[in-house]
C-alpha cells in the first residue's frame, strides 16, 4: 500500500465527514466516505448510505450489505480487498432516490477518490451509480456488460438492494458476479464504450461554443 496514497484517500475521508455542501449533512449522524484499500483493483459505487450506514459511518451494512458479502464470496473475493463507496455520502431523508444537486455536491469526492485508487475495475451498483458513466443508458440493457470508458472500465450492476425487494432480480445480479470474475480472470475484455448519438451531438455542441 503507498503511504502517499492512503494519506490521501484519508484526508478526503476526514472532508467528507465535515461536509456541509448540501442541506443532507443536517439530518445525518454519520456522513459516510467510504472503506477499504486505497491500492484495491475493484471499485464499487452504490447510491446512497441506509441505516444502518449512517449508524455507523460505514457502507453497505445493512441488509444489502450482507448480500453484497455473499456474492463476493461466491466468486472468492475478500471484502477486505475491495474499495466501497457510494455516489452520496449521506443518507436521504427516508432512504429517498440522491437528488441532482447532491450528486453534484459529492461529485468532486468521487472523483478523487477514483484518482486516488484509480482501480482496474469500476462496478457501479444501481441506476444513479450507473448514471456517473453511462447517463443515458437503462440498467435493464446493460447490466453485466463492462464497458471502458477513457482510462477505466466499467462494469454496470443492479443493486443488491434490488434483489431484497425484487426476487426476480437475483438470479441476474448473482449471474454478473460471474461475468466480474470472468473479467477479473481475463476470460472476457471489455468493449469500448460508444455514447448514445445525442451525447455525441451535445459534446459537439459544446466544442462549438467554447
Amino acid at each position: 500500500m503507498d503511504a502517499t496514497q492512503n494519506t490521501a484517500l484519508e484526508a478526503i475521508h476526514e472532508e467528507v465527514r465535515r461536509c456541509q455542501r448540501c442541506p443532507l449533512h443536517v439530518g445525518r449522524t454519520h456522513a459516510v466516505p467510504g472503506a477499504g484499500p486505497c491500492d484495491a483493483d475493484i471499485m464499487f459505487i452504490g447510491e446512497a448510505p441506509g441505516f444502518h450506514e449512517d449508524q455507523q459511518g460505514l457502507p453497505f451494512v445493512g441488509a444489502a450489505g450482507n448480500f453484497l458479502d455473499q456474492l463476493l464470496q461466491g466468486i472468492g473475493i475478500d471484502r477486505s480487498k475491495v474499495y466501497i463507496t457510494n455516489v452520496i455520502k449521506c443518507r436521504p431523508p427516508g432512504n429517498r432516490d440522491p437528488q441532482g444537486d447532491e450528486v453534484g455536491a459529492c461529485r468532486d469526492y468521487l472523483d478523487q477518490q477514483i484518482e486516488i485508487i484509480h482501480p482496474k475495475i469500476i462496478v457501479t451498483l444501481g441506476r444513479h451509480s450507473m448514471a456517473r458513466a453511462f447517463p443515458e443508458e437503462k440498467i435493464s440493457l446493460v447490466h453485466g456488460q463492462a464497458r471502458k470508458v477513457g482510462e477505466y472500465t466499467y462494469f454496470p450492476m443492479y443493486h443488491p438492494a434490488a434483489a431484497l425487494h425484487q426476487p426476480s432480480l437475483k438470479q441476474a445480479i448473482e449471474e454478473d458476479f460471474q461475468k466480474l470474475k470472468q473479467l477479473l480472470d481475463g476470460q472476457v475484455k471489455p468493449n469500448e464504450y460508444q455514447a448514445p448519438p445525442q451525447l455525441e451531438q451535445l459534446s459537439i455542441d459544446r466544442k462549438s461554443v467554447v
